[in-house]
């Protein structure tokens, strides 16, 4: 087991091999074409949100910023208890004002790298998602949970509040009265309570979560990539605008995609009733 964890493999969850290079606090892999595997991997901090793992996860969101062999990503935390705890609140314990205000200035850099992603991220809850962590997920397209997973916003609590737009991620999904509970409270509630409220779109028994989110993420990347990518980009920036501006934004991406080789092809491979072949332009 020693061997297989600096080789950055997990024997039992996987059924693939996992690669550690060239992070710290990070696993990735490709499961399938156009999919990346990423895996939260500071287990024994329960997956907490530490300066070097914000620093790492903005490098590998940059790193994609740019469109490429990857459509999809799945987000999961290593272990079956903990997907991410929220920040490290061992390594902030002590800071001076000047420095959570710099390593809160990163966390937002790095949230900020993954709202921008050019491609879907999908969130695999496999366990306790609280604080940032929850607000990681609440950042991603989708939340896939497994039934032992639990969530909270737990700020309050704290003496602060959530910062990486846990507050307005959680009304749009759940609706403002259910979210000021959820908020105002900071108490935790379960995967099942989170597909009642919308906040959740599925949940798994903890073996079934990495595959079937997978399966959700090779559906997608076997869809047209621009038209994905426009969708996604259609509907963030819509969701704070209404009536005729959102109207237009929506217009404006449709039209982006009328001179394009996919458009043209996925027309094609309709009447010939074969299978696109995208190209991403």
């Amino acid at each position: 087991m020693g061997e297989d964890r600096l080789c950055g493999r997990r024997p039992g969850r996987y059924p693939f091999p996992m690669t550690r290079a060239p992070y710290e606090t990070l696993l990735t892999d490709t499961p399938a074409e156009g999919v990346l595997l990423v895996t939260l991997d500071r287990p024994a901090a329960g997956n907490s949100l530490s300066t070097q793992m914000a620093e790492e996860l903005l490098a590998l969101w940059t790193g994609l910023a740019t469109p490429g062999d990857v459509r999809v990503v799945v987000l999961t935390g290593a272990g079956h208890k903990i997907f991410c705890a929220g920040a490290d609140l061992k390594e902030r314990d002590g800071m001076t004002d000047a420095q959570w205000a710099d390593q809160h200035r990163l966390f937002e850099t790095m949230r900020d790298a993954l709202v921008a992603l050019p491609v879907p991220v999908i969130a695999a809850v496999n366990g306790a998602a609280y604080g940032g962590g929850f607000e990681i997920a609440l950042n991603c397209d989708f939340i896939y949970a497994a039934d032992s997973a639990r969530f909270a916003l737990p700020e309050v609590k704290l003496g602060i509040m959530p910062g990486l737009g846990g507050v307005q991620n959680l009304v749009r999904a759940a609706g403002e009265r259910r979210a000021r509970e959820i908020l105002l409270t900071g108490d935790p509630f379960t995967a099942a309570q989170g597909l009642d409220w919308g906040v959740v779109n599925a949940v798994y028994n903890p073996a079934g979560l990495i595959p079937e989110a997978v399966d959700l993420a090779k559906r997608i990347a076997a869809n047209a990539p621009l038209s994905v990518r426009n969708i996604r980009r259609v509907a963030r920036e819509t969701a704070v605008l209404g009536g005729a501006a959102a109207v237009a934004v929506e217009l404006a991406a449709y039209n982006e995609l009328t001179p394009t080789e996919d458009r043209r092809e996925g027309v094609a491979a309709w009447g010939e009733k074969r299978k696109a072949e995208w190209k991403g332009r």
